[in-house]
């Protein structure tokens, strides 16, 4: 029988990413970075199984970087070709399905963010340093790897660059060692993550711990930023325990070990996510507060995002509409408007523009337009409104729970919500999830 290997896309809306035959246990990535000259050598250690019996297994990885070697099941160099993003690779012998694959790729070059139909993602050089924003499909950039978001698995990032630098990646700083002019950061993030929200940030920082609000619970927080925007710093993050606090209370346990937010020397256009931190740019730091929505939204994603992460794309409501609607709820928990003004204010707004986006499935050219945001934070509320306060927020905690560390769709989403309802919520999925035309907000 003809072995295929041109397979159906595992998500339509990025059909050249993630491959077929196997899933990815755990990845062990050692890195070296030179700042100056943005050079990146790499040896990643990929760890999984096979699915099926097949001859060769494919991973994504950008062309910008060169491949060395390759090694399978720690035997002799396994025969590889590198072209348009995907690194096939042929090993000495056949693996049965369910056999165990151990893949080491080393590899170098000079790395550049990814382009695509949302502009640049990926590696990305800072004015001073580098930073990763991965979201949807920039993980290739920098590391080889099954690239689609219902592929999750556990992390080591050990990473040296030039001592003057300090260097975050996603879990827990496990090992720091200084040698002559350089340093290496080892960190460990042993719950699953998937491939996009893996990041690496280096930059001029420092580190500065974060103070736990009455209701955090034990949630270790830290800030790494550059010494010129401290001050700044803690007055617009200044109430971040407290949201954290909120947001336990909400949406249950925060999800990992640590949270750490990032802020670069340079300005960005937006802040940006990955597990356990968020990235935000010296703009953001104003002085007045004026990105706290954001800082809220940012947060919230580690639960809805990285902790519960859709298994395609098209479900990007799951992340996007859940992390709007947490602004709204910290709005009304921190003095500001209330959600049902916030929410009403929003239908207004999309009551003006076209009515072209279907919430449960946007195209891949407009996930992430704002009103896929909007929208999805719209039919939260209509939904909060449908069950009461009580069942919303035990549904929010029961679906953090239930799913934690784990993939999602919208269709278990409404059917959980189903056992929280008196009546049956179909009409109310049909008119948000399901239909353009914008429906009306019950009254509160």
């Amino acid at each position: 029988m003809t072995e295929k290997f041109y397979e159906e896309p595992i998500d339509a809306y990025l059909p050249q990413n993630g491959n077929h035959g196997y899933r990815v246990s755990r990845y062990e990535l050692e890195l070296e970075y030179r700042v100056a000259s943005n050079r990146l050598a790499g040896r990643a250690a990929i760890t999984a199984v096979t699915t099926e019996a097949r001859s060769r297994f494919a991973l994504d990885l950008s062309q910008s970087l060169s491949v060395f070697k390759v090694f399978v099941n720690g035997t002799k160099a396994a025969r590889y070709t590198h072209q348009r993003g995907k690194l096939t690779i042929t090993p000495v012998q056949r693996i049965p399905a369910g056999g165990a694959l151990a893949i080491v790729v080393q590899y170098a070059g000079t790395p550049r963010p990814i382009r695509g139909p949302w502009g640049e993602v990926g590696w990305e050089e800072l004015t001073e340093g580098a930073l990763v924003a991965g979201q949807p499909n920039g993980a290739a950039s920098w590391f080889p790897c099954d690239d689609h978001p219902g592929s999750k698995a556990s992390y080591r990032i050990s990473i040296t660059a030039d001592s003057p630098y300090y260097v975050v990646a996603n879990g827990v700083l496990t090992h720091k060692r200084v040698k002559a002019s350089q340093t290496t950061w080892v960190y460990e993030q042993p719950e699953p993550m998937a491939t996009y929200l893996a990041t690496v940030q280096i930059g001029p920082y420092q580190k500065q711990r974060i103070e736990a609000a009455p209701g955090a619970g034990r949630v270790p927080m830290q800030a790494v930023l550059p010494p010129r925007l401290r001050v700044r710093f803690d007055h617009d993050f200044g109430r971040q325990p407290q949201m954290m606090a909120e947001f336990q209370r909400c949406f249950g346990p925060y999800p990992f070990e640590v949270y750490t937010v990032v802020v670069t020397d340079d300005d960005l256009e937006i802040p940006l996510e990955a597990q356990g931190l968020s990235i935000f740019g010296a703009n953001h730091c104003d002085g007045v507060r004026g990105a706290e929505r954001l800082i809220a939204h940012e947060l919230a994603h580690q639960w809805f995002g990285n902790s519960l992460t859709v298994r395609q794309w098209r479900d990007i409501w799951l992340h996007e509409g859940f992390a709007c609607y947490a602004e709204w709820i910290w709005s009304e928990a921190s003095g500001g408007p209330s959600a049902d003004a916030m929410a009403r204010s929003a239908h207004q707004l999309l009551a003006r523009r076209p009515r072209d986006i279907l919430l449960a499935d946007p195209g891949p050219r407009s996930m992430f337009d704002d009103t896929v945001y909007k929208r999805g934070a719209l039919t939260l509320h209509a939904l909060r409104l449908a069950l009461g306060d009580t069942k919303f927020f035990a549904l929010l905690r029961d679906w953090t729970a239930r799913y934690r560390h784990g993939s999602v769709s919208t269709e278990e989403f409404t059917d959980l919500a189903g056992h929280y309802a008196e009546a049956p919520l179909r009409e109310l999925w049909d008119e948000w999830l399901y239909a353009r035309s914008l429906p009306n907000l019950p009254t509160a």
